[in-house]
């Protein structure tokens, strides 16, 4: 057999189920040998579109996407996308053809060093040199990419090495470590802790949601009647509508949220990483108490110095603690959760127009079921989505906050589908992030994928307009012209609807639902309530 051949047996050996990407004329051998495969190889119209799918298909399941380019310009296509799954630890593995290795000593037509390229954004990078090698090399960049924190391999594949024969050689038994039970003196320090404690605070993070531990963290919370805030990408790890939830904390501005960091004496940081929300941003003063429970030790930084950490099974160490801990009194946040959640329904039936984002959020809500999965692209919107939508369950509002990359809302949505066909998989959009990937939609409606596009419509960079807004009392360079969204669509044979009163958005959202296909809502949105939730914020004062 082909070398290719062996690669693509090694792919099936690990489980993968998609391939997304765009055949080239390095990648033919391997093309080829697709031919009867049991992978699905599914054709998209960019190298970005297909590395975001792969992202976002590695956040939903635990396994690693995958994503194929040929060398040199698709290569660095997949750039945007692998570096925003390896920031957002999310599995992938990117694999591109390359230049025959007869022809990489000198200048080449389209070859690039791309194991140096990725090697940066990457957990492993490698270049596939002698065919006998592909099984452990295969098996190298699954292991990397699916292991705690999870995050990019990227596989060279040179094309004359694709098409040399290879014999004897088989895929390697795919094999992985059980979590270690975190240390009983730890637990038994970490319980003293928060026994102590008058004001203990938990801060869930996307670890979390990554360990499956999101039944643990509310039983934890209950046993022990703590209050819990969540990480953008953790939402859902505990249901809004709990009691003890206080929703999502990330905003950079002084946010109700931040009430509860300013008044904890112990905030306790499960499955968090650094990157979601800074701790210079909760413990300026630097004096909380901090107690780090993950998989992985803590990072290193002066507003981050632990009073304990508790490294191993994230369950298992929640279990253990809550045994031996002192639950608290009462409910420390109740005054807290309370005027969060008066807060996010302020806005429910306000009928102006263009609409503002709280009411768009809640209609949104309103229009979902709770297993149902909302992708958000980054902007404006994103803030808003973060801040206000009440998720139910984990991995239900798909939020990329490490690298925070435009562009994934509609190939994050296709994935999503993809995964979880019996959902309803939308993504919420700016105008700027849907046009950086829209031509994905003839790639949902050639594989049959049905999704809801819902674009927030200002004909502006809305998020720096808030920025410039608000350092310099002025803005400059963000506004542009937009297409006829609803005839965009529909050039596709997609449909398209455009909203003109507030009170059409929520049944025009059921109606695409229903519709079963690729829909997209333009949706006009006034953003002048950036400005005014900034200010609200700046003169908030705190209900504890």
């Amino acid at each position: 057999m082909k070398a290719s051949d062996l690669f693509v047996r090694c792919l099936e050996n690990e489980g993968v189920e998609y391939i997304f990407g765009i055949p080239g004329e390095e990648n033919l051998d391997v093309m080829d040998s697709m031919i009867g495969s049991k992978i699905k190889f599914i054709t998209t119209r960019h190298e970005q579109g297909a590395a975001f799918m792969a992202d976002v298909y590695g956040r939903l399941t635990g396994k690693a996407g995958v994503c194929l380019a040929t060398l040199g310009p698709g290569a660095t296509n997949l750039v945007t996308g692998f570096a925003d799954a390896n920031m957002d630890r999310a599995p992938i593995v990117a694999i591109a053809g390359q230049g025959a290795t007869t022809r990489m000593h000198k200048e080449s037509h389209q070859v690039l060093d791309l194991v140096n390229l990725f090697a940066p954004i990457s957990k492993y990078s490698v270049q596939i040199r002698e065919p006998e090698i592909i099984g452990e090399i295969v098996r190298k960049a699954f292991k990397a990419a699916e292991a705690e924190k999870p995050g990019g391999s990227f596989i060279d594949f040179p094309e004359n090495v694709a098409a040399m024969p290879v014999e004897g050689k088989q895929p390697l038994k795919v094999q992985s470590a059980r979590p270690p039970v975190p240390p009983a003196d730890k637990i038994s320090q970490a319980a003293e802790i928060i026994s102590n404690a008058r004001y203990p605070l938990v801060m869930a993070g996307n670890g979390v949601v990554r360990a499956d531990a999101n039944e643990a963290l509310v039983a934890f919370a209950e046993k022990l009647n703590i209050p819990v805030a969540t990480t953008f990408m953790a939402k859902g790890s505990i249901p809004f509508s709990h009691d003890l939830s206080l929703g999502t904390v990330g905003l950079q501005a002084h946010d109700y949220v931040a009430c509860g960091f300013d008044r904890a004496d112990v905030v306790i940081c499960i499955g968090y990483d650094m990157i979601e929300y800074h701790p210079y941003l909760w413990n300026k003063e630097k004096s909380s108490k901090i107690i780090h429970i993950d998989l992985s030790p803590a990072e290193v930084d002066e507003h981050y110095i632990l009073e304990c950490g508790v490294i191993g099974d994230i369950g298992a160490a929640l279990e253990g603690i809550a045994a031996e801990a002192s639950a608290q009194p009462g409910s420390q946040a109740q005054t807290l959760r309370e005027t969060i959640v008066d807060e996010l329904t302020t806005h429910e039936n306000d009928d102006s127009f263009p609409m503002v984002p709280q009411r768009i959020i809640l209609d949104l809500r309103k229009a979902l079921q709770p297993e149902d999965i909302v992708v958000s692209d980054v902007g404006a919107h994103k803030m808003w989505v973060a801040r206000m939508y009440q998720a139910e369950r984990p991995n239900t509002c798909i939020i990329s906050n490490g690298f925070a990359s435009m562009g994934i809302g509609l190939p994050g949505a296709i994935a999503a589908k993809l995964v979880y066909p019996e959902r309803t998989a939308l993504t919420v959009t700016g105008d700027a992030g849907f046009l950086m990937n829209s031509q994905e939609i003839e790639t949902a409606l050639r594989i049959g994928v049905a999704i809801v596009i819902l674009i927030w419509n200002d004909s502006k960079y809305g998020l720096i307009k808030w920025h410039q807004d608000r350092r310099f009392g002025r803005d400059t360079q963000i506004e542009f012209n937009n297409p006829d969204f609803v005839k965009y669509a529909e050039s596709f044979g997609a449909k398209g609807y455009r909203i003109e009163s507030a009170d059409e958005l929520l049944p025009t959202m059921k109606q695409a639902i229903a519709d079963n296909t690729v829909v997209l809502i333009d949706c006009p949105v006034d953003y002048s309530e950036n400005m005014k939730l900034t200010e609200k914020l700046g003169q908030l004062v705190c209900p504890i």
